[in-house]
C-alpha cells in the first residue's frame, strides 16, 4: 500500500480505502464486515468511510462495534462521517449549526470514538448560509471533535465561497471534497474542480470507482439478484445503467482481459493515475471482492500512457 497526502495537509491516507455505503447492514453482517475491515487494515488501508445516512445510522453502529472488537490503536486509522440526512424532522437535516453539532455528537456515540478524523458536508444545503456551516465546522475543530472537514458533491462555486468565508473570518476552510469519480463520471472532477486543487490544496476521497459495479461488466446482460441495485432504498442506482453505453463497457472489459486484469482492477487503477485523487474508496460487499480490488495495486505498471489513451478513447 502506498500513501498520499490528503490535500495540503500532512495527513497520509492510503491510496485505497474502504467504505460502508450500501454494504454495511444491508449486505454485510457484523462478522463479514469485520472480516473485510480487518483484511483491509492488514493490507495497509488506514481510512474507513461512513455517514449518518448509511443504513440510517446503523452502519456507524456496526463499524463502532467492529472497531471496539478489533482494538486497533486510535493513532493507526482514519474514520469519517458525513452530515446532512439525519432524520425526517426539519432539525435533523441539512447543514445548520444545530444539525452539524447534533450529527457529530451522534456519530461519535455510534462509532464509540472521541473524535472524527474527517467530517464531510454530505451535500450542499441551499437553505443554510455557507458561512454558518463553515463556523459550525470550525467550532467542532476547536472543540477537538473533528480534525478536518470537507464537502461531498459540492459545486466548485460553493467550495470557493466556503474558502473565501473562512479566510475573511479567520476560520478553517474545507480540506477535501468527496465526489464520484470513475471512467464514466469524470466531468466535474477533471473540469469543474480543475482550479481548486492548486488554489486551495483540495484533497479528494473519491467514491464509486466502479460506477456502482457497471464497469465490472456484470450488468451488461442483466442485474444479478444480490446486486446493490436490488437493495431496498437503493433501487434508484439501477437507473444509472440506462445512461451508459454498455458496448463501451464491453470494450473496457476486453482491454482488461488483454492485460490479464479484472475489469474492476483496471477501473480502480485508472482512478489512481490522476494525482488529484487522494484515495479511492472501495465498497466491496464480500471479502473476495475486496481482495480482488486491493490486489489491483500490484498492477499499476500495466496502465501505461498508451493503455490510458486506449481507455480514454473508448
Amino acid at each position: 500500500m502506498e500513501y498520499r497526502k490528503l490535500g495540503n495537509s500532512g495527513l497520509k491516507i492510503s491510496e485505497l480505502s474502504y467504505g460502508s455505503w450500501v454494504t454495511f447492514v444491508n449486505q454485510l453482517n457484523q462478522k463479514s464486515a469485520m472480516d473485510c475491515m480487518s483484511y483491509a487494515y492488514d493490507q495497509g488501508v488506514n481510512f474507513f468511510d461512513n455517514a449518518e445516512a448509511y443504513a440510517s445510522g446503523e452502519s456507524e453502529i456496526l463499524m463502532g462495534k467492529i472497531l471496539k472488537k478489533l482494538g486497533w490503536g486510535r493513532d493507526t486509522f482514519i474514520i469519517s462521517s458525513k452530515v446532512f440526512w439525519g432524520g425526517e424532522l426539519p432539525t435533523q437535516r441539512g447543514l445548520s449549526k444545530k444539525h452539524i453539532h447534533d450529527a457529530c455528537n451522534a456519530a461519535l456515540t455510534r462509532l464509540q470514538l472521541d473524535y472524527l478524523d474527517l467530517f464531510f458536508c454530505h451535500r450542499p444545503d441551499p437553505d443554510t448560509p455557507i458561512i454558518e456551516t463553515v463556523r459550525a465546522m470550525n467550532d467542532l475543530i476547536i472543540q477537538g471533535k473533528i480534525l478536518y472537514w470537507g464537502t461531498s458533491e459540492w459545486s466548485a462555486k460553493d467550495i470557493t465561497i466556503a474558502h473565501k468565508e473562512a479566510v475573511k473570518h479567520n476560520l478553517v476552510g474545507p480540506l477535501m471534497e468527496q465526489p464520484q469519480y470513475n471512467i464514466i463520471h469524470r466531468e466535474r472532477f477533471e473540469k469543474e474542480y480543475k482550479t481548486l486543487y492548486k488554489k486551495y490544496g483540495m484533497g479528494t476521497t473519491i467514491w464509486s470507482p466502479l460506477a456502482s459495479g457497471i464497469l465490472t461488466g456484470k450488468y451488461n446482460k442483466s442485474i444479478p439478484q444480490k446486486s446493490r441495485f436490488k437493495v431496498k432504498g437503493y433501487e434508484w442506482l439501477s437507473d444509472s445503467v440506462q445512461d451508459v453505453d454498455l458496448k463501451k463497457v464491453d470494450k473496457l472489459v476486453k482491454i482488461s482481459k488483454n492485460l490479464n486484469l479484472k475489469p474492476s482492477q483496471l477501473a480502480i487503477q485508472w482512478c489512481l493515475k490522476n494525482q488529484n485523487v487522494s484515495t479511492v474508496i472501495l465498497g466491496a460487499s464480500k471479502l473476495s471482492q475486496l481482495k480482488e480490488n486491493i490486489k489491483s495495486n500490484q498492477f499499476k505498471a500495466l496502465l501505461t500512457d498508451e493503455i490510458m489513451d486506449e481507455i480514454n478513447n473508448v
